[in-house]
């Protein structure tokens, strides 16, 4: 009797219980492990609001608006912070964007040798594995040393805007700012790479085909199919510039004094509960809990619109 196609797909069909054992303890691994980075994350969340339950109730949303920061009065404001993170992660954004798209086109578009072009993304990854201590010591001793010029000639020709408004003396916000944009350059750089690498080479053959010259096919159809997983890498990368703690906090200066300067010395949240956590007392525990909620809301914010904007993109350019 010769077997039909349908007696062969039965016979492929049919498993020994062994191999439904495995699928369902697979699948209960799977969901168990899933479940514990969720209980992980409500932990945390629920640590964080109960902690800064005292501090929430006594400031509320004006904690939010208020400079004033004083341990010994019990006074409390978080807006030198919030302003420091946000500018010194959407700046050193700003910065590194181009430069960290620019890098992987200039790696993955055959633009140079295929030495050269390993050797840069070598380099790249190696950038990526620096420790942040050493990167704030580079900073320190190396970086803010050589941009001091740069920055009071800075002062010098445009120091009538409230950015420049004061004299750089050491750290800073503006050095802040560069030792971020060395920091998530790689992730930008490595992501956007990988996306590229993804875009099929029939889309760049058929730019090729009907007569584009090669940047107008990189920036009119490799860069929009593409740009879904670049703008997800970018939003990593912003949300790592908010949380970085130990660069920052050992460059930007540490003050509470609120300065729209960026030569001035400033502060970022996370910067704020490395420095003051360890030795807190009393109410300003309450407090730096406080801060620290709304780190992880704002993260949670820019990783809420980024998945947005992705899927946005992923359906405009699908």
């Amino acid at each position: 009797m010769v077997a039909t196609p349908r007696d062969d797909l039965f016979l492929l069909r049919r498993r020994p219980p062994q191999e439904k054992l495995v699928d369902q303890g697979f699948r209960l691994l799977s969901v168990v492990l899933a479940s514990l980075v969720g209980l992980v994350l409500a932990g945390i969340l629920l640590t964080v609001l109960w902690g800064s339950r005292d501090a929430a109730m006594r400031f509320g949303l004006q904690f939010l608006v208020v400079s004033d920061w004083d341990p010994a009065g019990d006074t409390y404001g978080a807006f030198t912070a919030i302003y420091g993170t946000i500018v010194s992660s959407v700046l050193a954004l700003l910065i590194a964007v181009p430069l960290g798209v620019g890098t992987a086109i200039f790696i993955t578009e055959n633009l140079i040798p295929l030495r050269i072009r390993q050797t840069v993304g070598l380099m790249v990854e190696l950038l990526a594995a620096i420790p942040s201590v050493v990167l704030g010591l580079w900073a320190i001793f190396v970086m803010e040393p050589f941009l001091r010029p740069i920055l009071e000639l800075l002062h010098q020709t445009l120091g009538w805007l409230p950015f420049f408004s004061t004299v750089p003396q050491g750290p800073g916000m503006a050095p802040a700012v560069l030792i971020l944009v060395v920091m998530i350059l790689p992730i930008i750089t490595a992501i956007s790479r990988d996306s590229l690498q993804q875009v099929p080479p029939e889309l760049r053959q058929a730019a090729y085909g009907v007569g584009t010259t090669r940047w107008d096919a990189i920036l009119r159809v490799i860069l929009p199919a593409a740009v879904s997983g670049i703008t997800g890498g970018v939003m990593l990368a912003l949300g790592r510039a908010m949380g970085e703690t130990m660069a920052v906090t050992m460059i930007i200066g540490n003050s509470n004094n609120f300065s729209w300067s960026l030569l001035a010395p400033g502060n970022t949240i996370a910067s704020m509960l490395a420095n003051q956590f360890g030795e807190a007392d009393g109410f300003q525990v309450s407090a730096l809990m406080y801060a620290a909620l709304i780190l992880m809301l704002l993260t949670l914010l820019v990783n809420v619109l980024a998945q947005w904007v992705v899927r946005r993109l992923s359906l405009k350019y699908a």
